[in-house]
């Protein structure tokens, strides 16, 4: 039976702690990191900001010192939303960058892309955004949300406290939406919600022309059952998406949207009116309230000159990759990512939600889980928190290919998918 659990900040923040180093930088000797983000394209604005925020962090860190004597230098790369791009730019990264470690990708068809590369060369790739789960590769550390940390959450609240019956799974067309989407389905029916209750409905990539599939929303939602939408809609399309449901009317109260991929940097610029009093899931708010936060967002609004620049959950995500990475450096006295990934696993720091998080066996993080509701000014209130920090789960317990699975990246195991039902590996990631 697979650990599913929550877990208390404070037994986290005692697994270990390290000192930062603060000698001089050795002349002419930096480490370089690779910024593999989409600064064009479709999903620029979304991952434009991830772009800043590692420099950002890269910055700090050189202020306090670099790391083991030697300055961090990035390496920054466009690939423009361009899924196979995203291979050849990690691979330039790698072979002629000569990066020790690589921050990047936010669609799961761009880590798809890049899992090859990664694997053959030897690196590592430090993901910062939800994901469908069903993957544990030994060469990634997923610091985004598994399903357990933010889809499943999400569904237990509308049921439980918005009394939802019938289900409009809606997303844009490609592999993270379809995953979560089967993931969710199969939980949604062995929780007893009937198959006709349940509408699936994808889109690709930038999608604008809205108002049919609203339209078809609507009138599912009129059978007399309570009627939420669980949006998996990536990228720019969420705008007009939005925007047509409030030109057909549809309010928060009447059908709620909870979004799994509509954070502060989506809302900053756009009419919110249409969205307040939809949801969405992450594990962080900007508008968390501790001091930890409020000198984060300090330090982000002062390095882009800006004091209207908000913070996000993938942001903070390469927050927590970023140091734990710094960790596991100081932790191996090497950047060798073979050192460096077998020094990750246990490594604990410091999250902007409260508590510490956690590197896990399986490459994944321990993070709490937060609903919060639009609001008109862009941010979010916070109406729900998991009690504790929750345990990434990599394998869904839902989906009968996976459900026997567990990923340990430790000795002797050293596997992706072990199935605990025959005691056999089934190969390297999934």
């Amino acid at each position: 039976m697979k650990l599913k659990s929550y877990v208390s900040g404070a037994l986290l923040g005692a697994i270990m702690s390290t000192t930062a180093f603060h000698g001089a930088f050795a002349a002419d000797d930096t480490i370089k990191v690779g910024i593999l983000h989409s600064l064009s394209g479709t999903m620029a604005i979304s991952e434009t900001t991830l772009k800043d925020a590692m420099l950002m962090l890269i910055e700090e860190q050189n202020k306090k010192g670099g790391v083991l004597g030697k300055k961090l230098e990035a390496v920054v790369v466009d690939p423009a939303s361009d899924w196979p791009l995203f291979a050849e730019k990690a691979r330039e990264l790698i072979e002629k960058d000569k990066v020790s470690a690589v921050f990047g990708c936010w669609t799961s068809v761009s880590r798809k892309s890049v899992l090859p590369v990664f694997e053959e060369l030897d690196n590592i790739l430090f993901y910062p955004v939800q994901y469908e789960g069903e993957e544990s590769q030994r060469n990634v550390f997923y610091t985004g949300a598994a399903p357990n940390q933010q889809a499943i959450p999400a569904v237990d609240y509308l049921a439980e406290n918005e009394g939802v019956e019938r289900w409009v799974l809606a997303g844009t067309d490609y592999v993270y939406p379809r995953t979560t989407n089967k993931i969710l389905e199969a939980y949604l029916i062995s929780k007893g919600v009937k198959p006709e209750d349940i509408m699936i409905n994808y889109t690709p990539f930038g999608h604008s022309d809205w108002q049919t599939i609203v339209s078809d929303i609507k009138k599912f939602g009129s059978s007399g059952k309570k009627t939420a939408v669980v949006s998996t809609i990536n990228g720019d399309a969420n705008v007009p998406f939005y925007k047509e449901l409030g030109n057909q009317g549809i309010k928060a109260e009447d059908i709620p949207v909870v979004a799994f991929s509509v954070g502060e940097e989506e809302l900053a610029g756009i009419d919110t009116k249409p969205l307040v009093g939809h949801l969405a899931a992450w594990n962080y708010f900007q508008s968390v309230d501790n001091d930890a936060n409020a000198e984060f967002i300090k330090t982000w609004q002062a390095y882009t000159k800006n004091d209207k620049r908000v913070t996000n959950d993938p942001m903070e995500a390469h927050y927590i990759g970023f140091n734990m990475w710094i960790k596991a450096i100081e932790k191996a006295g090497t950047t060798d990512p073979d050192k460096v990934i077998d020094a990750m696993v246990g490594v604990s720091v410091p999250n902007l939600s409260g508590g510490y998080s956690s590197m896990l066996p399986n490459h994944h993080i321990t993070k709490p889980v937060l609903i919060g509701e639009i609001q008109d000014d862009g941010q979010f209130d916070i109406v729900y928190e998991t009690p504790g920090l929750v345990v990434g789960d990599e394998w869904s317990d839902y989906l009968p290919d996976s459900k026997d699975l567990i990923s340990d990246w430790r000795m002797p195991m050293n596997c992706g998918n072990f199935n605990v039902a025959v005691g056999k590996c089934g190969g390297k990631g999934s």
